[in-house]
């Protein structure tokens, strides 16, 4: 009866470790997007980083997001992102036209680093803080982050339009 329990503890012992095991690979190599006040000081500086290669996301003239990438990485080319030739000139449009937008809006944008999954800044990311993505690194220095969702003005556009009828 003791060998057919220890049997039966080691079997399931085995499969949970298995379990965590390809969990944490899986889930191992996700980064994430942290709040950052010196990102976000050198957004609102106009203070373009040559390390890094920038990209938009949506408009044109009102992106949803701005990031700048480690040029050690690249930027998985499935994503929707346009990359722009950045200089602070450029910054200090973009920068103006997301603000212009989101206080239109009673938002402000936020700066916020883009951390790997061995806790290393590899980039920043500026946009509202409703704003949401994750960051997957991917093998040979390829990172996945997705560009958030579309309606990022829009839900709060809708939100502002219902407290006006009222």
């Amino acid at each position: 009866m003791n060998s057919r329990r220890n049997c039966g503890f080691c079997l399931l012992l085995i499969v949970g470790l298995t379990t965590i095991a390809c969990a944490a690979r899986m889930f191992g190599t996700y980064g994430r997007i942290d709040p950052s006040g010196e990102a976000n000081l050198a957004f609102e500086r106009y203070a373009v980083d040559p390390t890094y290669r920038y990209y938009t996301s949506g408009s044109d003239l009102y992106p949803n997001a701005l990031i700048g990438l480690s040029r050690d990485y690249r930027l998985d080319p499935e994503t929707l992102w346009k990359q722009v030739e950045m200089t602070p000139g450029k910054m200090k449009e973009i920068v103006g036209y997301m603000k212009a937008r989101a206080s239109q809006l009673m938002q402000f944008p936020q700066g916020f680093s883009i951390i790997d999954d061995k806790g290393r800044v590899i980039g920043v990311w500026y946009s509202l803080i409703t704003a949401r993505t994750f960051v997957e690194i991917k093998p040979d220095g390829i990172v996945r982050i997705d560009t958030p969702d579309i309606d990022t003005y829009n839900k709060f556009e809708q939100e502002r339009d219902k407290r006006m009828r009222r």
